[in-house]
């Protein structure tokens, strides 16, 4: 929630939009690994845990160390170059979230829970459930992503906030990167 609020903010809407989109494609990733039976082997295996977690945790701290060292000024008229990065903001929520060995484990520990283990249907109960809990957090990501791009006119008429606040965004990112690095597995 927090990515898809910075990029909010910094992208504005459409762009926080589209980060939330991207964070929907990794937790799908997510979902046909848990049906494919791909979800246990991860959480069973201490090394690819890891392996995931550590690569999770690099890729946002270097996007909070790019943000940090990034001398961008907010421009609400530059569409062609808003446009461009659409693609580059929903690939980094789709590697964001598919690097989060944390949301494997949940598909894993959790929604089995819900589903009927003996049911010849097991799989495709386990891809529903996993789809609709992808929806509606997608759809919650959004309303996040309307909320807090609606701030991005008050940067604009407020530039030295707007800096501040990228340096807020880079350590938040930074900081994301160094919890999951430093958490425990659970």
């Amino acid at each position: 929630m927090l990515y898809v609020a910075s990029r909010s903010v910094s992208k504005g809407i459409k762009g926080g939009i589209v980060s939330a989109l991207g964070v929907f494609a990794g937790c799908f990733v997510h979902i046909s690994a848990a049906v494919l039976g791909l979800s246990i082997i991860i959480s069973k295996s201490a090394y690819l845990f890891q392996l995931i977690k550590y690569a999770g945790a690099a890729y946002l701290i270097y996007l909070g160390i790019k943000t940090l060292w990034s001398k961008t000024t907010i421009d609400l008229d530059d569409e062609q170059s808003t446009k461009a990065n659409y693609w580059k903001l929903f690939k980094q929520g789709a590697i964001t979230n598919t690097l989060n060995p944390k949301v494997a484990v949940f598909f894993l520990s959790f929604l089995p829970q819900f589903i009927d283990a003996s049911s010849s249907f097991f799989k495709f109960q386990l891809f529903i459930l996993g789809l609709w809990f992808a929806v509606q957090g997608t759809t919650v990501l959004i309303i996040v992503a309307c909320i807090f791009g609606k701030t991005k006119d008050f940067f604009k008429r407020n530039p030295k906030v707007w800096r501040i606040q990228e340096k807020i965004t880079g350590l938040v990112l930074v900081g994301l990167g160094i919890k999951i690095a430093v958490s425990a597995k659970k």
